[in-house]
């Protein structure tokens, strides 16, 4: 299971490659919010979000010369970039759902881009089939454990920047980024509070089972958040440390990227909003005296759709 030691050496091992990206402190009444936040701003993050961190850490030391993995957008750009800093083949599969903008950052990183059915799952399966004929290495969106202690690093980050937290606001979606912020905010008082839209409740829906289960996949940020079911190595952690789980509305979201852009020129992606919409919207509620940690965690969209 990841630990804050393997975190540590994650940390150690991509920092020549990723930025440490900035908190971003505003008052309650510039968001609109109902206190201050503290925004860690991934989506200044190479390759435009969080996903360079896991990337960067499973391939580093690997001595693969080629890498094959499945995405629906941000994963894809951030393995290509890595893999292209590293002088490694990659070969990338995405659904159908892939915003346009996020398979052409693939295909800038010089990527083999390959559309690999409908959804992420479909995608998955077919890099997979593929991956078994050419023997080549695999990065995984969000189930492999140098993938979670690579994303933990956002959390180590965050508790040193913005001393005093006590909650942190992370989106979800496969589940890699929170299941490694909480193997590193584990048994502290720093608590996480899991974000998903109403359609992908991958998250919501395993704790309600007890395990993960398969569950929707639609509405407004579906090609970020849109796994059919969170992974069970971030599932083994998260269960245990994430004591709030909330959905919100795809409004809310847009909400949320609008009032990032209105009061700090801020461009977010759906995904990346949507940990702060259920701040904006009411659907998480801080307690009194609370100091909340929003992390805005990817930025690959096109801007017009958030500024037009």
């Amino acid at each position: 299971m990841t630990s804050r030691p393997d975190i540590e050496a994650a940390a150690a091992r991509i920092t020549p490659h990723v930025r440490r990206t900035p908190i971003l402190e505003l008052p309650a009444d510039a968001l609109g919010t109902p206190c201050a936040v503290a925004l860690k701003l991934e989506q200044l993050q190479v390759s435009g979000s969080f996903k360079a961190r896991g990337a960067f850490n499973a391939l580093l030391g690997s001595g693969a010369r080629e890498v094959i993995a499945a995405s629906g957008g941000n994963h894809g750009a951030a393995v290509a970039h890595a893999a292209a800093a590293l002088g490694i083949r990659a070969e990338i599969y995405v659904p159908a759902i892939s915003a346009a903008s996020k398979v052409a950052r693939i295909r800038e990183a010089g990527a083999v881009v390959v559309q690999g059915g409908a959804t992420y799952a479909e995608a998955f399966a077919a890099s997979e089939a593929r991956r078994a004929e050419t023997g080549a290495a695999s990065v995984h969106a969000y189930d492999q454990p140098e993938v979670l202690a690579g994303q933990g690093t956002v959390a180590r980050e965050f508790e040193a920047d913005a001393p005093g937290l006590t909650h942190v606001l992370v989106a979800v979606g496969g589940g890699g980024l929170i299941g490694g912020m909480a193997a590193w905010f584990a048994g502290g008082p720093i608590q996480l509070v899991a974000v998903e839209p109403e359609g992908c409740p991958t998250f919501h829906e395993a704790l309600r089972a007890g395990e993960p289960v398969d569950a929707p996949v639609g509405g407004l940020a579906a090609d970020s958040l849109g796994a059919r079911r969170v992974g069970g190595l971030m599932f083994g952690i998260a269960r245990d440390v994430v004591r709030e789980a909330v959905l919100v509305e795809d409004e809310a979201i847009l909400e949320a990227q609008r009032r990032l852009w209105s009061a700090a020129r801020l461009v977010a992606e759906p995904g990346g909003a949507t940990a702060l919409a259920a701040l904006l919207s009411g659907a998480w509620v801080p307690p009194p005296g609370a100091r909340v940690g929003v992390l805005v965690c990817g930025g690959n969209c096109q801007p017009g759709s958030v500024v037009g």
